[in-house]
């Protein structure tokens, strides 16, 4: 006789339906279909492009967080908004189209410097919407996709003040740009930043071949107005909660390294990817979706820099780790945790319900 234990058919249908129970990012990319197929019809996803919009949920849902706890951090009547940064708050119809558009064009939020999400509020419509900034890697990316006549390979460089670069430019000598680019004998005593240069190089028609070599002001023209300083390096100011009204105050200063190398070495990298032509035959309704995403951030965040409450009849969310030269941590390119792992950290942070 057999000794194994058996299970009630109540049992036996309680344990298929947890099977069957979708995941929060699961429920996020119905919704995002849902909402997208109301508009303009059937959506037809890869499985690649699920799996990236379930992503997005997972960034976005970060955002969120990040925003609410800073929000909530402020005093009342000074920059507070009343409106908590929640799922239930946010303009969904407008984020579905703009994560369609992302993860048809490929844009990962997972992998880092793709693009990051930035909740700002819609004070027309009393929610926050959801905008898109590309990352540097993004800019590579839509680069090749779109791009005319993209290069074979592009090449990114400082040139600190040890080093020896001679740009070669076309002329009766020359029938092709190039450079001569050399490392002195110490190559870890280079010296200060002095400049940088790009070049796009064409295997097969070399005399396409094209570089371009800015003076360390120039290139740092790009940099935002107030930039990060946990980036950027500099002078930040120091604060501290108030133990008598629990209301964090300004106690002085303090000054940062950052990454300024590294936030240099990037800010050439959209440089140079921003001055690929876009070919008029590939642009999609995606494209044109970015595009347009592009523009509002433009007007909220001109090269990566936060405007105040009064531009664009909006009020952007005081995230001051987010820089959009810099993007996530400077030195990492590997994806970031997979979204089941993500969820798990990230379920004991305060987050109401969320119902799609």
């Amino acid at each position: 006789m057999s000794t194994e234990p058996t299970t009630t058919p109540a049992v036996q249908q309680n344990n298929a339906i947890a099977k069957k129970e979708k995941t929060h990012s699961e429920r996020f990319t119905d919704m995002v279909v849902n909402e997208f197929s109301g508009k303009v019809g059937e959506l037809a996803l890869t499985a690649f492009q699920k799996r990236l919009i379930q992503n997005y949920f997972i960034s976005i849902d970060q955002a969120l967080r990040t925003a609410e706890e800073r929000r909530s951090k402020k005093k009342e009547g000074f920059g507070k908004d009343p409106m908590p940064v929640e799922w239930k708050n946010i303009n969904m119809e407008l984020l579905a189209t703009n994560v369609v558009a992302c993860a048809r064009i490929g844009f990962d939020p997972a992998c880092a410097n793709h693009i990051n999400m930035v909740p700002y509020k819609n004070n027309n419509l009393q929610k926050y919407d959801i905008v898109f900034v590309e990352g540097y890697r993004g800019k590579e990316l839509k680069a090749k996709k779109y791009g005319f006549d993209v290069p074979d390979d592009v090449v990114v460089e400082l040139v600190y003040h040890n080093d020896k670069f001679t740009p070669i430019k076309k002329d009766q000598a020359h029938s092709t740009e190039s450079y001569i680019f050399t490392l002195p004998e110490n190559c870890f005593d280079r010296g200060p930043i002095v400049g940088g240069f790009y070049y796009f190089n064409y295997f097969e028609t070399p005399q396409k071949n094209k570089v371009m070599f800015y003076s360390k002001a120039n290139i740092e023209k790009r940099k935002p107005e107030h930039a990060s300083a946990e980036f950027w390096g500099g002078i930040k100011d120091k604060w501290e909660n108030d133990p008598k009204t629990g209301v964090g105050k300004k106690v002085g200063t303090e000054k940062l390294e950052g990454w300024y190398d590294e936030m240099m070495w990037k800010t050439m990298s959209r440089m140079a990817y921003s001055n690929i032509t876009i070919d008029s035959q590939k642009i999609d309704d995606d494209f044109i979706k970015l595009s347009l995403n592009e523009r509002l951030a433009g007007d909220l965040i001109p090269d990566g820099d936060f405007k105040s409450p009064e531009d664009a009849n909006s009020q952007t969310i005081d995230i001051d780790s987010v820089d959009v030269t810099g993007d996530k941590e400077p030195d990492k390119t590997e994806p970031i945790t997979t979204p089941e792992k993500k969820t798990e950290n990230t379920a004991n942070l305060k987050q109401p319900e969320i119902n799609f």
